[in-house]
């Protein structure tokens, strides 16, 4: 049977790390591929200056993400060629993870997880939503950033949730959905203790609680 992959994701500031460090407590090793993206980054550096120039370099010489997001965002001509770059790199850190866990359990956690190499190989994939009001708030809080930046970052998500909807079938046994209303900006007790029981729900089923 091998061991079970569980791929997890969800929209702009629905709570999917949230989600990520309560499957650790339970034991479960967790990737963060969009951690891991860092790393391809700063490997490919030289191929990433040769495209986009050495003003994407921070003063200690190492990739200013801020810097070379503002030259892709909304740009798809741009976006592809540095998707070309760091996505294979990405990948290969990726099944390297995989590998090293044996027949452990595990759980792949990506914005973009659809584009994983790993996407083929998952068991079942958790995605997490949260009201709409409730994001808005949380991307105000935690990234600072204008709303007319945020807007742009939520209509960038169009179409979320169909890429896993209308999966292709036998690639995904089961497809888990999370509303997470409580945490971790509007934290409380009874909505943390529901989204906890949800999850060992979801590992019941899945086989591995």
């Amino acid at each position: 049977m091998g061991k079970k992959i569980i791929g997890l994701t969800g929209t702009y500031c629905a709570g999917k790390n949230y989600v990520a460090g309560l499957l650790e407590k339970r034991g479960l090793p967790v990737l963060d591929v969009d951690k891991l993206g860092h790393e391809a980054i700063a490997g490919k550096k030289e191929a990433i200056t040769a495209r986009f120039g050495a003003d994407v370099l921070g003063p200690g010489g190492e990739v200013d993400r801020r810097r070379l997001g503002a030259k892709v965002f909304g740009k798809p001509g741009e976006m592809a060629d540095l998707e070309a770059i760091v996505h294979p790199e990405a990948n290969r850190l990726t099944l390297r993870w995989l590998e090293a866990q044996g027949d452990r359990p595990c759980v792949i956690n990506a914005a973009l997880l659809h584009r994983s190499s790993a996407f083929e190989l998952l068991d079942a994939v958790i995605l997490v939503r949260a009201p709409l009001p409730i994001r808005l708030l949380r991307a105000k809080k935690r990234d600072k950033l204008p709303w007319p930046a945020i807007i742009r970052r939520f209509k960038s998500q169009r179409g979320f949730f169909s890429r896993y909807r209308n999966k292709s079938p036998g690639k995904i046994a089961d497809i888990h959905v999370i509303d997470n209303w409580g945490c971790p900006v509007f934290a409380s007790r009874p909505l943390t203790n529901a989204l906890e029981r949800r999850i060992e729900e979801i590992l019941a089923i899945e086989g591995i609680l």
